[in-house]
């Protein structure tokens, strides 16, 4: 199960959000699932707490099958079997139910289990897992009890539902053990009942583009001359009181001019966005067409990517992506 596991939990932490979804009538299942897709997040739990389950399930799978669909809320080893048997791809359970967890364990099904206690999580790791479902979330503790469980569990990280929105979602993917965050907001059942479609699009590229936090970071200009460079920057401190500082590569002019010293992408020049996760940023813009130049990453001592430039330029300026 762990080759199958680490891919699922590997593309929903590059998803980001994980949207709960309850459907009361099948016939809603791939309106919704397009609707999430043309927002930006191409996943869905769909929980077992409405007869509807089992059949949207086997939409889901069948009509889109690049999205990741898995089925939550699995109480029995018989809904695993239904939920399976329908296409889901993952297992997510409420709490930590021994029989359930065994049961899809031994059939190499991959499983998240609901832990909030130290208990659960010893639990979990004595059948093999190391991927669990923190629930409910806030009304557990949040990420401040995440935080505490974590500390004797290095290898544990987690799945926050329950309470998770668009105001505090940042907080708790910013935690290193967090994988993805579980969330309804952008899946309402009012929402589905009304056939607002295009609203549960609206707020899913919303709570993408919130994950994602791009911003300008700094804007470069090719001077591509050590000294050119410097004379530019100490006239531009002269002027506007832009602090030099100087790199091995190029100097800047406050925090928001890089003057190069060397040639760098662009014909013109480049732009610098910061994002919350660049692994996460790269995964939602390749969705939306986007390439990156593999060769320009430059990673930390972990061999995370800290920044990587696109292929494609606008108006003569590279763009690359920047970590906060």
């Amino acid at each position: 199960m762990e080759i199958i596991m680490n891919e699922i939990i590997t593309k929903l932490g590059r998803i980001g959000i994980v949207p709960v979804v309850a459907l009361e009538d099948s016939k809603d299942a791939l309106d919704l699932g397009k609707a999430l897709m043309a927002g930006g997040i191409p996943c869905a739990e769909v929980t077992f707490r409405t007869a509807a389950a089992e059949e949207s399930i086997r939409i889901l799978t069948k009509e889109l099958p690049d999205m990741l669909t898995g089925a939550g809320t699995v109480l029995t080893t018989e809904q695993v079997d239904r939920a399976v048997g329908a296409g889901a791809k993952f297992i997510v359970s409420p709490g930590y139910n021994p029989k359930v967890v065994d049961y899809c364990v031994s059939k190499n099904i991959p499983v998240v289990p609901g832990c909030s206690t130290p208990s659960d999580i010893e639990m979990a790791i004595e059948a093999g897992l190391d991927v669990v479902k923190f629930f409910p979330a806030e009304a557990a503790g949040g990420l401040p009890m995440i935080k505490a469980m974590s500390a004797p569990y290095g290898n544990v990280k987690f799945m926050p539902t329950g309470g998770i929105n668009s105001s505090n979602i940042c907080n708790y993917l910013a935690f290193n053990k967090i994988v993805a965050c579980g969330g309804s907001w952008m899946v309402d059942k009012k929402l589905v009942a009304a056939k607002n479609f295009d609203e549960i699009t609206r707020l899913s590229k919303e709570a993408v583009d919130t994950i994602l936090g791009f911003e300008l970071a700094h804007v470069g200009v090719n001077i591509d001359d050590a000294d050119g460079a410097a004379k530019d920057a100490d006239r531009l401190q002269q002027l506007f009181g832009f602090a030099r500082k100087d790199g091995n590569s190029s100097i800047f002019a406050g925090s928001g001019l890089e003057l190069t010293k060397v040639k760098f992408p662009g014909a013109n020049g480049h732009v610098a966005i910061k994002t919350n996760s660049i692994d996460r940023a790269m995964f939602h813009l390749e969705m939306r067409g986007a390439k990156f130049d593999m060769d320009s990453a430059k990673k930390d001592e972990k061999g995370n990517i800290k920044a990587i430039y696109l292929t494609e330029e606008f108006g003569g300026l590279a763009f690359h992506l920047v970590q906060k």
